[in-house]
C-alpha cells in the first residue's frame, strides 16, 4: 500500500493540528509537514516534495493564492483549497481552481465540533483520488480563433448538426477543465449548454460570474423558470437539483428544486439533470462526462442511450480523477471517449 505524504498549509496552530489528525486518520497518508504561510509553503514544498497540499487561503506575509501561484510556476503539484464559506471565500476559491488547484473543501465543514465520520471520510476519499491521480490541470489560455489540433487517434462521430441541447456533467477537477473547453465555443453557437458541477451552495453564482467575464457565450447561473436559449450556458446551482421542462408552446424552461427523483448525494445530480432532459430532446441531446469521482452521470446515461443521444467521455490521461468518466465508459455507455483537449473538436461535429 502506497503512502501519500501531504504538507499542510495554515496559519493556525490549532487549524494545521485539527487538519492534520484528520489527515493521519487514514495509513495511506502521513503528513510530511506543515507550513504557517505562503512563504513557508513555496519553500517546503521544494525542499520535503509533499504528493499533495492543503492550502489555507488567508494568511499573513503570503496568502493562499500567490503561494498557488508561484508552486503552480515553478513545481506544480496537487493542491487542495481550504476554503471559507462566504462571499468573498468562494470567489477566492474559484480564483484558485483557475490558477490550478484540484479541488477545494469548506474548512467550516471540516473542523465544526460535531463533524461526522461521513464528512472526514469525504475529505479523505477525495485526497486519495487525487494522489493517486498525481495530474495537474491543464493551464491554457484559450481565444475563440483556437481550435484543437487533430487528433489522428480520434473519430469524427458526425459531419452535421444533430443536436439541440449540450449537457456538461464534472466533478473534481472540473473547474480548470471548464476552463478549457468553455471559452472555446463562438458567439454563434446554435445550443444551449447546460454545467452540472459538484460544488457547495454559494460556489455556482461566483464560478458562472468568473466564466461569463471570459467566454464568448453569455453564462449565468440557473434559476427557476429560465427559458432554455441557443447561446446561453447555464450553470446549475449547488444545493438544488437542476430539471427541464417542456411548455405547451414547445419552449423548454428550467425548473429548479430540492425534490430528487431517484436517490443521490449530489446537489446538482447529473443523473437528475439528464434523465430529464433525455426524455425531451431524445436523440438531439449530446452529452460530455469529464472528470470527477464517484458515479454520477451513469444512470443518466443510460436514459440519454435509451433515447439514442450521444455520449462522449473524457479519457483516463487527461481526468484528474477518473471516475465518472469511466464506470460510463465501461458500462458501453459512450459513444467516444478523448482527452480533454480533443472533446470541443468533437462536440463540434454536432452543433
Amino acid at each position: 500500500m502506497r503512502q501519500y505524504g501531504v504538507l499542510v498549509v495554515d496559519d493556525s496552530s490549532f487549524m494545521r493540528r485539527c487538519i492534520s489528525l484528520i489527515i493521519e486518520r487514514d495509513p495511506q497518508f502521513f503528513v510530511i509537514g506543515v507550513a504557517r504561510n505562503g512563504l513557508d509553503a513555496i519553500e517546503k514544498v521544494q525542499r520535503l516534495k509533499p504528493d499533495i497540499v492543503t492550502m489555507d487561503v488567508e494568511m499573513p506575509e503570503m496568502d493562499g493564492i500567490a503561494a498557488l501561484e508561484h508552486i503552480m510556476k515553478t513545481c506544480p503539484i496537487p493542491v487542495v483549497m481550504l476554503s471559507n464559506y462566504t462571499e468573498e471565500g468562494a470567489k477566492t476559491t474559484i480564483k484558485a481552481l483557475e490558477l490550478g488547484a484540484i479541488d477545494f473543501f469548506l474548512k467550516s465543514v471540516l473542523i465544526k465540533e460535531d463533524v461526522g465520520q461521513e464528512i472526514t471520510n469525504d475529505f479523505l476519499d477525495r485526497l486519495k483520488a487525487i494522489a493517486e491521480g498525481a495530474k495537474v490541470p491543464l493551464q491554457e489560455n484559450i481565444t475563440q480563433t483556437e481550435r484543437p489540433q487533430h487528433n489522428p487517434e480520434s473519430k469524427v462521430l458526425l459531419k452535421e448538426k444533430t443536436t439541440d441541447l449540450l449537457i456538461i456533467g464534472c466533478s473534481t477537477g472540473g473547474p480548470s477543465a471548464l476552463q478549457s473547453l468553455l471559452p472555446r465555443f463562438p458567439k454563434e453557437t446554435s445550443v444551449p449548454i447546460i454545467v452540472i458541477q459538484h460544488m457547495p451552495p454559494g460556489f455556482t453564482a461566483p464560478l458562472a460570474e468568473r466564466f461569463d467575464k471570459i467566454c464568448n457565450l453569455h453564462v449565468k447561473e440557473a434559476a427557476d423558470g429560465d427559458i432554455l436559449e441557443a447561446g446561453n450556458i447555464y450553470i446549475a446551482p449547488a444545493g438544488l437539483q437542476t430539471f427541464l421542462q417542456k411548455k405547451d408552446d414547445r419552449s423548454v424552461i428550467l425548473r429548479i428544486g430540492d425534490y430528487s427523483p431517484v436517490e443521490t448525494v449530489y446537489k446538482p445530480s447529473i443523473n437528475i439533470t439528464l434523465i430529464s432532459a433525455a426524455q425531451i430532446f431524445k436523440d438531439r441531446l449530446l452529452t460530455v462526462i469529464m472528470t470527477g469521482m464517484g458515479n454520477d452521470g451513469l444512470m443518466g446515461c443510460r436514459e440519454v442511450k435509451k433515447y439514442n443521444g450521444k455520449v462522449i467521455v473524457e479519457a483516463e490521461e487527461s481526468c484528474i480523477v477518473y471516475g465518472m468518466p469511466k464506470v460510463v465508459y465501461e458500462a458501453g455507455l459512450a459513444d467516444i471517449q478523448v482527452p480533454l483537449p480533443y472533446i470541443f473538436q468533437q462536440i463540434i461535429q454536432h452543433i
